[in-house]
C-alpha cells in the first residue's frame, strides 16, 4: 500500500509559480551542462519511506489549500556540506493539480493516507474543472461550492 507526504510549497502562490520554478531550474541545469534531476531537499527522512518512494505523492499545500501533487520517485539521505543530515526526495517533474482543500499550516511535512488525499483533477473525471482557472477553483472551494 502507498503513503503520500503533504509538504507547504513557501513562496509558491498558485500551481503555475510551482511549474516555473520547476522549469527554471530544468533550464539552469540545461544551461549548466549538468542532467537534471527534480528534487526537494527536507531536513528529515521519512521513516516510512519504503512505503513512499516509487508509489507515493508528494502532495503541495499552496496558499493554504492541497492544491496538487508529483509522484515521489525516491528517497536519497545525504549529509550535506556542514555535516548536517539531511534528504532529498526525488520527483517526477510532472505536477498534477487535485481537488482543492483546505490545509492549516505546519512545519516539515506529515504522513497522508491513500484515503485521505484529494482526488486528481483530470477533464474524464471533472469535466470543466480542470479546465477553470486556478484562481477561480480557489474561491469556490473557500466557499464551499467545490
Amino acid at each position: 500500500m502507498s503513503l503520500h507526504l503533504l509538504k507547504l510549497c513557501v513562496g509558491c502562490d498558485s500551481i503555475a509559480d510551482l511549474e516555473e520554478w520547476i522549469a527554471a531550474r530544468r533550464a539552469e541545469s540545461v544551461r549548466l551542462g549538468r542532467p537534471h534531476e527534480q528534487a526537494h531537499i527536507t531536513r528529515m527522512v521519512p521513516k516510512r519511506g519504503d512505503e513512499i518512494a516509487g508509489a507515493g505523492s508528494l502532495y503541495w499545500v499552496i496558499r493554504g489549500q492541497i492544491a496538487c501533487r508529483q509522484p515521489v520517485q525516491a528517497i536519497r539521505p545525504f549529509t550535506d556540506g556542514e555535516g548536517v543530515g539531511r534528504c532529498r526526495l526525488v520527483l517526477d517533474p510532472a505536477v498534477t493539480p487535485v481537488e482543492p482543500r483546505p490545509c492549516r499550516p505546519f512545519q516539515g511535512w506529515r504522513y497522508l493516507a491513500p484515503k485521505d488525499a484529494p482526488r486528481d483533477i483530470s477533464r474524464a473525471a471533472a469535466g470543466d474543472l480542470a479546465a477553470m482557472p486556478e484562481t477561480m477553483r480557489r474561491e469556490l472551494a473557500s466557499l464551499g461550492l467545490l
